[in-house]
């Protein structure tokens, strides 16, 4: 288990022929929502794809000012991108029918690299510089010229969740700057207003002990030996200790979760209201680990959380 245990926890060719999987061939199913796959370079050089979506509202709203959100999605560990494109979609459409007209959101999903059409391996760095390049893309190459600066939200499903408290902890430590036009120290990383965990984790060892408690079973005293570690805990801890603005928080738990105990979300959740941070936890009826988008209660909640950003 140590030695090809990223083989066990990334799994892009489950089911089989993920890797070759297509947007066209789900495109009667995202409701005329349409996704094109764009490509990136990771900072190591490594080709990446992404799946690209963009709505602007409907809703006529006088004196509203025109804006950006782009939302960057983390999938799970398994599968490929665009057998999840019709459940994002749905989404996009909800939000549409409910934003102003003057605000346009855009969807960024990242396939993380052995994934899909992206080329490399996965691995916890690798991902994480994923990731990053993602956000950059999200915010660099989508913004109009004279709007105002894009509001940023990662939004991540299960091993994606940590995926993307790691991301905000990356960019809320980061000190890259630049000099503005006055000669003054100006931040230049993105900030992000808000995440968005669905069925999260604490960490892969947190994970590890929950379903194997049993003293007798080896699983639980592999920590020390882990090289993937996705420790949402300690990068909301990271988070806190910024001084940068702190994101809203909204975790996603299904209440008839097989994959993930409920103790997760519901540490998860304690950790950022000892931190004081600004976390509401929504436990979705009826939801298994992958189907929370797929409940109306799980994508009421997500639309109502991303909408609060147009």
């Amino acid at each position: 288990m140590v030695i090809f245990q990223n083989k066990i926890i990334y799994m892009p060719s489950v089911p089989p022929f993920s890797r070759s999987e297509k947007i066209e061939d789900y495109a009667n199913q995202c409701s005329g929502v349409k996704w094109e796959e764009k490509r990136m370079e990771a900072e190591d050089g490594v080709d990446i794809a992404l799946a690209v979506a963009s709505i602007n509202g409907l809703r006529e709203e006088s004196k509203k000012e025109a804006s950006d959100v782009a939302v960057v999605y983390f999938q799970g560990n398994g599968g490929a991108l665009p057998p999840r494109l019709p459940s994002l979609s749905m989404v996009l459409k909800a939000l549409q029918r409910e934003v102003a007209a003057s605000t346009r959101y855009t969807l960024v999903a990242l396939s993380y690299r052995g994934y899909w059409t992206s080329r490399g391996r996965p691995s916890e760095r690798g991902i994480g510089l994923d990731a990053a390049a993602a956000i950059e893309f999200a915010v660099s190459k989508l913004k109009r010229p004279g709007d105002e600066p894009t509001r940023l939200v990662l939004w991540g499903q299960s091993i994606g969740a940590g995926v993307a408290t790691s991301a905000a902890a990356v960019l809320a430590t980061s000190k890259r700057r630049r000099e503005d036009i006055d000669g003054r120290d100006q931040a230049v990383d993105p900030q992000i207003s808000g995440l968005l965990l669905e069925t999260p984790f604490v960490s892969v060892r947190a994970m590890l002990t929950a379903i194997y408690p049993q003293a007798w079973l080896p699983y639980r005293y592999l920590g020390p030996f882990l090289r993937n570690h996705w420790d949402s805990q300690a990068a909301m801890r990271k988070l806190a200790s910024s001084s940068i603005l702190r994101p809203k928080i909204l975790i996603l738990q299904a209440a008839n979760d097989e994959l993930v105990p409920s103790s997760q979300s519901e540490q998860l959740e304690e950790v950022c209201r000892e931190l004081k941070v600004d976390v509401k936890r929504i436990v979705v009826s009826g939801a298994l680990h992958t189907d929370v988008v797929a409940k109306s209660r799980g994508r009421r909640a997500i639309v109502d959380f991303l909408g609060g950003f147009g």
